[in-house]
């Protein structure tokens, strides 16, 4: 089973926070871990904390009744730039999984990144990004967790190893399906006589390094699919994840500090940004909080 002893839930005191916490709070239950809702203020010198904290716990309760008999949790500020000071946050309590939400934005602010993709890039643990309107796997009104289907976007690194390993815990306690799905970056022709002997070499042995990436014994727990495709990888991972309604996506990045060059672009964002659920990204390690920002 997943061991998860710490949840870190950000929240901004507003209504758009509920369904970050709906997950962190049915997360703490289910694990049994205890819960650290925390709120972040530029500085705490020209904030009043006592109030802030009330405020906190008042709007955690109303948006989660049955909170205080089900779940040890703590309301917290915390102070400092957001990017930083939450991760600062998670390192500090040696939290395991930091749940936040994401909104989802025009083209032209998204370029700009968001408080979640920063958080990623240095978070000391993995991370669960919610987005609004998005498949959900909390049901009401006991915010029961439902995970049917998961989806390890895999493309053979030590990163997406780790992923593979959360994805099929989960999929074990839940008895879901697991998806294994691996993209090779350009089109081959449906027609196996027709495609070029070094593109059918590629097409088998990523077949291969997919059936050996599943940990021993898996088939036994759960429903395996594996899946080779073609084509860009962030919009296979995508239309993979719609039409076979995916409940959660899990991808590996990688250690603390990467640069914003790594993560600026590339499929993994994409797939944050996009996808019709939420999204598990995880870590090799628990590296130390960085000191400075790396670009």
């Amino acid at each position: 089973m997943l061991k998860i002893n710490r949840l870190l839930c950000p929240i901004d005191l507003t209504s758009d926070a509920d369904s970050a916490l709906r997950y962190a709070v049915a997360l703490a239950r289910t694990y049994e871990a205890k819960l650290y809702v925390c709120h972040c203020v530029e500085t705490l010198a020209q904030v009043d904390e006592a109030e802030i904290l009330t405020k906190i716990y008042e709007d955690t309760i109303r948006n989660q009744a049955a909170l205080t008999e089900s779940v040890m949790f703590e309301t917290i500020v915390i102070e400092g730039e957001p990017t930083f000071a939450i991760s600062r946050a998670a390192a500090e309590r040696k939290i395991d999984l930091i749940v936040m939400r994401s909104r989802r934005r025009p083209i032209a602010a998204a370029l700009l990144g968001s408080t979640a993709e920063a958080v990623i890039r240095n978070a000391p643990c993995p991370v669960l990004v919610i987005h609004p309107d998005e498949r959900e796997w909390i049901a009401e009104p006991h915010q029961e967790i439902h995970l049917k289907r998961i989806l390890v976007a895999h493309d053979f690194s030590n990163d997406s190893e780790v992923a593979i390993k959360y994805a099929t815990s989960l999929a074990q306690e839940y008895q879901a399906e697991l998806h294994l799905v691996h993209v090779l970056p350009y089109t081959l022709s449906p027609d196996l006589a027709t495609r070029p002997l070094s593109i059918e070499g590629e097409f088998q042995r990523a077949t291969r390094q997919l059936q050996q990436a599943l940990p021993t014994g898996a088939s036994l727990w759960c429903d395996v699919k594996q899946t080779v495709l073609t084509g860009q990888p962030y919009r296979e991972i995508l239309n993979y994840a719609e039409e076979n309604q995916i409940d959660l996506i899990c991808m590996g990045v990688h250690g603390a500090g990467f640069s914003m060059r790594a993560l600026f672009g590339s499929n993994a964002d994409r797939v944050l940004r996009q996808a019709p659920c939420p999204v598990l990204i995880t870590r090799p390690l628990k590296p130390t909080f960085p000191t400075e920002v790396k670009s």
